[in-house]
């Protein structure tokens, strides 16, 4: 695909300066193009397929090349007819006969053994909307080991210049799994471990080097130096996105059938605020001349220390390697979420304001690493006699308990190990109720990281009697958890986020604003409350799981390379 790009590029630049004009006028305004040169476009999809003679290569059902169309312009981003950028009849030949003996192709438009030729008339600016098909290739019953073969996609067309496709297609080469896991016993956040890694060629082939990369998240680091591994962390912009990856090379050949073991060990850092955290490893086939190159990435930093070596190991069960192979961890660390209330006072017909505070204590951060991107939230119920006029953009009127009018407040994760955040909530009193009391409450779940309880409930307090309330503080002794008749003493409604709550006024990348219209301010040592795409909160629950099986099966359906 690069390649492709930038043989399209060349052909834009050999067009001169009035080709290209007329080309981004075209691409704009959607008219058929109309330029005196020919219309360079390019015939995309993968451009190489390696079946593997141990699985079935990705879903049945589903190609592993998908063919398209590359046309210059600027991609249709709006609403109505796309605008076309050519019109005019084009054929696209795709010619597998190098195939014959190697694999089954199972080819799109109209078949003619082992060629088709499709034909289409509109072309639009992008990919998107120039699909071709796609190329379903599957083990012949004659498929060896080291059988290869390719794949010639070309294309014609009045008006057109097109780039051909060629997919280059092997059977039984190299494939490298890697040792499965298992999740160290006792780690606790701030120590080191070392899992034992090792890979094994269960291919037909030879691998001629490998590739190792280490992946861990925001919590976990790599400690070691070695002379053929470089490494490059990511330690801003979205939580959710902040990393530390090492790449070592390999040199030496790993035989097929052969299974290898790291000669020294590799240590996984745990950080102090560490929970729920991803480490990930995996082996590939090193690619010719990628030894010298790999480590010279933007950003990366070479090891300076003595190479990390590979050994081989004595005989091996397949059954206990896997493409894919990681862990979350440490499992036992905590955080303590706490809630405050507010105190206000006013007459009849007064608008006061309260802020309600929401603050992770730590020491662990709320990583929600496999979680599919719902908040989680809580409620806040307005104490008696007044009523909500300006609620922050993160909380929306629900009923509570099935039967209280309130608010239900959205929280994005992941959330920093010190995030402190406001949510201030305008109240008019329409009656003076003398010490009013309204509930703040996360929902009453059976949380095992939640290392304090006791403060997941707080008080808003209104025209206390004497001194202004009790602070709007929390816990046992902070409102009235012995009087069930107290406005909104029920408890939560036991969800940490419903199927219905949509995280309205999340900010697209999942940083609440701080607006002065009633928005969430955060504060905290760092500056910001919480950073990242919304999550579901990580706490081992059900709808994390949920999305890291479906995550998982969706890997399981991958062609292997």
């Amino acid at each position: 695909m690069t390649q492709q790009a930038r043989r399209l590029r060349a052909r834009l630049a050999a067009l001169g300066a009035v080709g290209a004009t007329a080309l981004a006028a075209a691409g704009v305004q959607g008219a058929a193009h109309a330029a005196e040169a020919p219309l360079p476009v390019v015939i995309t999809g993968e451009d190489r397929v390696d079946l593997s003679l141990h699985s079935d290569n990705g879903d049945p059902t589903e190609p592993q090349v998908d063919l398209r169309i590359d046309v210059p312009g600027e991609e249709f981003e709006g609403d109505g007819e796309v605008p076309a950028v050519h019109r005019g009849e084009y054929t696209i030949r795709i010619d597998a006969r190098g195939l014959k003996g190697v694999a089954r192709a199972d080819l799109p438009c109209d078949v003619d053994g082992l060629v088709a030729v499709c034909t289409g008339y509109d072309l639009y600016a992008g990919t998107t909307y120039n699909r071709i098909g796609g190329i379903r290739l599957d083990l012949a019953d004659d498929s060896e080991a080291g059988d290869a073969g390719k794949i010639v996609v070309t294309g014609e067309g009045e008006g057109l210049d097109f780039t051909p496709l060629t997919v280059d297609v092997r059977v039984g080469g190299p494939e490298l799994l890697n040792r499965e896991l298992s999740l160290p016993e006792n780690l606790k956040a701030g120590e080191t471990f070392e899992p034992p890694l090792g890979v094994m060629n269960v291919g037909g082939l030879p691998s001629e080097g490998a590739v190792l990369r280490l992946y861990g998240s925001r919590g976990l680091s790599f400690p070691d130096d070695f002379g053929n591994c470089s490494s490059t962390v990511v330690d801003t912009g979205p939580l959710l996105r902040q990393h530390t990856e090492v790449l070592c090379t390999f040199p030496d050949a790993l035989e097929a059938g052969a299974a290898y073991s790291l000669a020294g060990p590799v240590r996984v850092k745990t950080a102090d605020f560490a929970l729920h955290d991803i480490f990930s490893y995996s082996f590939r086939p090193l690619e010719p001349g990628e030894a010298t190159t790999l480590h010279r990435g933007e950003g990366r930093r070479q090891g300076s220390g003595p190479d990390l070596t590979l050994q081989r190991a004595g005989d091996a069960d397949p059954a206990r390697y896997t493409k894919y192979a990681e862990l979350d961890l440490p499992t036992t660390n905590t955080y303590d979420l706490e809630l405050t209330g507010a105190a206000a006072s006013g007459e009849a017909g007064d608008t006061v304001t309260a802020e309600i505070g929401f603050a992770n204590n730590g020491p662990a951060w709320i990583s929600a690493l496999r979680s599919g991107g719902e908040p989680f939230s809580f409620t806040v119920v307005a104490p008696e006699g007044s009523t909500v006029t300006t609620a922050p953009k993160e909380c929306r009127a629900v009923t509570v308990d099935g039967s209280v009018p309130g608010h239900r407040c959205s929280v994005a994760t992941p959330l920093l190990e010190d995030a402190r955040l406001t949510f201030p909530f305008e109240l008019r009193v329409d009656e003076v109720v003398e010490g009013a009391r309204g509930r703040v409450a996360l929902p009453d779940w059976d949380n095992p990281f939640d290392s304090d309880p006791s403060n997941d409930v707080a008080w808003i307090v209104l025209n206390a009697p004497g001194e202004p309330g009790d602070g709007g503080t929390g816990g046992s002794d902070g409102g009235p958890s012995d009087d069930p008749s107290a406005p909104g003493s029920g408890d939560g409604d036991g969800s940490g986020g419903d199927a219905d709550d949509d995280g309205a006024g999340s900010a697209s990348d999942g940083v609440p604003d701080d607006d002065a219209d009633g928005g969430l301010a955060l504060t905290g040592a760092q500056g910001v409350g919480l950073l990242g795409g919304a999550a579901v909160l990580a706490l081992g629950l059900g709808a994390a799981v949920v999305a890291y099986q479906r995550r998982r099966a969706g890997r399981d359906g991958e062609a292997a390379v």
